[in-house]
């Protein structure tokens, strides 16, 4: 009798065992459940275009009209020092999509064709694979390969009526809304006629900023004229905001907002002279905010309603957001996690590019701290500003040549018009407006140097395909993804070619002796930045060297030939440099007669080739940017209206 009752305990307490093992299971999946859904928030970004923290109030303007951006960036996260991987939107938005530096993938040269290798996805592809819906609206304006073929693996939507709203009833979603209202299409190249019409029709009279409520950031000269065209970028950011507000007000309609987490940013610095296109923090720096919802603030390291200094760059958004939403990160990802689970180790310095804007040629590479702001700049025979044709039919821009011309600038405005220097650092910290070049400065001398160092260990360890001339970047993208082309040191021996590149805008008559030792290395790329460095020589020097430049004018190899040429031509007004530079800009290869007509932009005496610059703007075929090259050497001398514009 006794057996059996414990028999029957026993049972029943194997039955009640396995019971609360059920029950404990059951518990532990209703929870992990839960969790799961929790850790699948909502994202929505907002980016706007070409706009520099600086006009924003919550970063300290006040006399901006921001509130809606304002109240997201002081409820939320406010990053001070986050950049943009580049200085024009394409390249820019290329880093975004593919989580890949330019200079990786080749794609620093706006508005390029360049090849992705297959598994360079656009980062969305893999949010879609743990189950979120994404959309875009609408931009894209990524630079590469195939970009419809792209766009499609990207996005579950992508046009001007995508949105949140299209997805399955409950399905987490990635929703990205670009606003173009603070484009330099807005605030500068449209005509003032337009603007009026576009902008301020737009905004109510008490919202609008006039003329002598803002101040005049010192890089521009304080008269009516400038003021007038000013104001556009204070106006365009009142829409801007106007137009964020009311997408907030629908995630908010819709009940979507406590589950939401919101990014703002803007693709790169702003579309002003000085700003947009130019490799200096007022082209990098970008307003950049996350705002986190009650639900979702325990993932945000830094709290809420608070500020960081932590640095940011485009690259580091691909592989948070894949990381947040429990998507495994590609190894070719290597930006950082910013928050979540996965965080890593706050970065103490970034690497920073900016290459051809349109038919402006140009290659910078910088480092910051976030403080410090060093830019090295491989062509600084041209100046910050450039011609490029896009920004030349801005009436601000053309305000601005005349009060050159008339002599009314003062020194800081005038230099926007001078050779660069090979190199520019800032305090931005004591200067923000990066008036004062401090590379020269003994007292900073330890700084420089060791931002020197970091660029070239960026440089020599990511294999900077930039390096090569455009020419040749296409030549070889036609066979290989560049991506890849770059990681065979033989046939990229980047080392070598940087020991000559690193050489370009020194001038002196032991830079030169090295160069023109380079000027006959077995490698054209070599050849190649010799005779980008010669450029930026003196003539008292060069003189010493004319029979080298001529000779590298019959070269095998065109980009060096074209450079020689512009060379000889400058400095010793060579009568086979003029034909030789004549038949370059009418040649067929749109890369080569971008880079003669961009090189007849800066020499003294152009009247040798008016005829055969209209010639090549009127060739049959040819691209945008040799049209628009064209057009500025021709603008340059007064003979075509500087409101000639040709935007694809």
């Amino acid at each position: 009798m006794k057996e059996n009752k414990l028999y029957s305990f026993l049972v029943g307490l194997v039955r009640n065992a396995k019971a609360y093992c059920i029950l404990a299971f059951l518990v532990w999946l209703v929870n992990a459940c839960t969790e799961k859904e929790k850790l699948r928030p909502n994202i929505l970004w907002i980016t706007i275009e070409d706009t520099s923290p600086q006009f924003l109030g919550v970063y300290g303007n006040q006399d901006a009209r921001t509130p809606t951006m304002d109240k997201l960036a002081n409820e939320g996260v406010r990053f001070t020092n986050a950049f943009s991987t580049g200085t024009v939107c394409s390249p820019s938005r290329t880093a975004i999509i593919t989580g890949v530096k330019t200079y990786k993938t080749g794609t620093g040269n706006h508005r390029s064709d360049i090849q992705m290798p297959d598994y360079i996805k656009g980062f969305p592809a893999y949010l879609q694979e743990v189950g979120y819906y994404t959309s875009n609206n609408k931009k894209t304006d990524y630079n590469v390969k195939n970009e419809e073929r792209y766009i499609s693996e990207t996005w579950d939507k992508s046009s001007s009526k995508a949105g949140w709203w299209n997805r399955k009833a409950g399905q987490p979603f990635f929703s990205v809304f670009n606003f173009m209202e603070s484009h330099q299409s807005r605030t500068m190249t449209e005509s003032y006629e337009w603007y009026k019409g576009n902008i301020l029709a737009n905004l109510d009279k008490e919202e609008i900023i006039n003329d002598d409520e803002f101040e005049m950031p010192p890089v521009y000269l304080d008269s009516p004229e400038m003021r007038k065209q000013f104001a556009r970028v204070y106006n365009a950011l009142k829409l801007t905001d106007n137009k964020i507000a009311q997408l907030l007000q629908r995630l908010k309609d819709d009940g979507l907002m406590d589950n939401t987490i919101i990014f703002f940013y803007a693709d790169h610095g702003e579309g002003m002279p000085r700003g947009k296109t130019n490799g200096i923090n007022y082209g990098y720096r970008v307003p950049f905010v996350v705002w986190f919802p009650e639900k979702y603030k325990e993932l945000s390291p830094w709290g809420t309603e608070i500020v960081t200094n932590e640095l940011v760059d485009f690259t580091d958004l691909a592989p948070t957001l894949i990381s947040l939403v429990g998507g495994e990160v590609p190894e070719h990802l290597e930006g950082r996690i910013l928050f979540g689970g996965g965080r890593q180790k706050p970065a103490d310095h970034l690497v920073i590019s900016s290459d051809r804007s349109d038919n402006g040629i140009d290659m910078v590479r910088t480092v910051t701290d976030g403080r410090y702001l060093y830019s090295r700049n491989y062509m600084p025979y041209m100046p910050e500003l450039r011609y490029i044709r896009y920004m030349e039919i801005g009436e601000i821009k053309q305000q601005m040549r005349q009060d050159y011309k008339a002599g009314i600038l003062d020194s800081l405005q005038n230099s926007l018009f001078a050779q660069r220097p090979p190199v520019f650092l800032f305090d931005l910290e004591a200067d923000p407006w990066e008036t004062q070049n401090l590379a020269n400065n003994l007292d900073y001398k330890e700084i420089l140097n060791k931002m020197e160092t970091q660029l070239k260990d960026e440089v020599l360890q990511s294999k900077d395909i930039m390096f090569l001339p455009e020419y040749e970047l296409n030549l070889v993208n036609k066979a290989v993804a560049p991506y890849e082309y770059r990681l065979d040191d033989t046939e990229y021996p980047i080392a070598e070619i940087y020991k000559a590149a690193s050489l370009s805008g020194y001038v002196g008559s032991k830079v030169a002796e090295k160069q023109i030792a380079y000027l006959k290395d077995a490698n054209k790329i070599v050849r190649y930045w010799a005779a980008m460095g010669l450029r930026s020589q003196s003539e008292q020097i060069l003189q010493n060297y004319a029979s080298e430049i001529r000779d590298a004018m019959d070269g095998s190899y065109p980009p060096v030939s074209v450079l020689a040429s512009a060379i000889a031509y400058q400095q010793f007004n060579d009568a086979k440099a003029i034909q030789l530079l004549q038949s370059f800009c009418l040649c067929d290869n749109e890369d080569l007669a971008l880079m003669a007509v961009n090189l007849l932009l800066y020499v003294d005496d152009k009247e040798p080739f008016i005829e055969t610059v209209k010639l090549a703007h009127d060739k049959e075929g040819r691209s945008y940017n040799v049209k628009a090259a064209c057009m500025d050497f021709l603008g340059s001398l007064g003979l075509v209206p500087n409101n000639t514009n040709y935007r694809q």
